[in-house]
């Protein structure tokens, strides 16, 4: 671990102990992608632990550089493996030409507060609300839960898995239908989600794309083109 985010090691058990025992604070350091979790608190909330990877969106962000015109991302939906609905905002932790070294992450677990909005939702359809000028709007019921956009896995393997299977579900051909070049805007997909960043990833893609793992490299080296 870097000495610049030894630093911030102490502000993780600061701000797990101020904020609650449903805030889970992450430090990651994201120069080690398969055990980048170096400090936690609260880990109850998506059974994390030291050691763990980052997730889907982390690795998305280190592939798109977009840390390098934002310093942080707040207030987007995420999910633990347990289900567990969560707030996540995340802190860019830089070095001085402005690369990213780390990353403060806070997941608010509100599983309880989206469960009672749900039930106050399931109260209040159809209830008829008075408009001016007489008319009558019927009430509707808005959708329970932003979408998650970041999954909080336990291991690398969960991690790597969840991407191809997530990508491979936007596709209606079935692997073992594609064509080739079916096959390679998926591997397309799938560099652009960071998942190659992994170790081990091309051959995970290859098993689930029913090729070869040479064929894989083969796309990424034409993608790069």
């Amino acid at each position: 671990m870097e000495s610049k985010l030894s630093n911030y090691v102490p502000l993780v058990e600061f701000l797990g102990s101020v904020l609650g025992s449903h805030c889970e604070v992450v430090l990651h350091d994201v120069s080690n992608i398969e055990s980048s979790i170096v400090a936690i608190k609260n880990s109850h909330v998506s059974s994390r632990k030291v050691g763990g990877s980052l997730t889907d969106l982390a690795l998305q962000i280190l592939k798109e550089k977009s840390y390098l015109e934002k310093d942080f991302l707040i207030n987007y939906s995420g999910k633990t493996k347990d289900g567990k609905v969560v707030r996540s905002s995340t802190f860019f932790i830089k070095d001085e030409s402005g690369n990213v070294a780390g990353m403060l992450c806070i997941n608010m677990d509100v599983s309880s507060l989206v469960e009672t909005r749900n039930h106050l939702e399931e109260l209040i359809q159809g209830v008829s609300i008075a408009a001016p000028g007489g008319l009558n709007l019927e009430g509707k019921c808005l959708d329970a839960v932003v979408k998650p956009i970041e999954d909080l896995h336990t291991s690398i393997e969960d991690l790597t898995t969840s991407i191809i299977m997530k990508t491979l579900s936007e596709v209606e051909v079935p692997p073992d239908r594609m064509s080739p070049e079916e096959k390679m805007r998926v591997v397309q997909r799938l560099s652009e989600k960071g998942v190659f960043l992994i170790k081990g990833a091309v051959a995970e893609v290859a098993k689930h794309l029913k090729t070869s793992e040479a064929t894989v490299y083969r796309y990424n080296s034409k993608i790069d083109q």
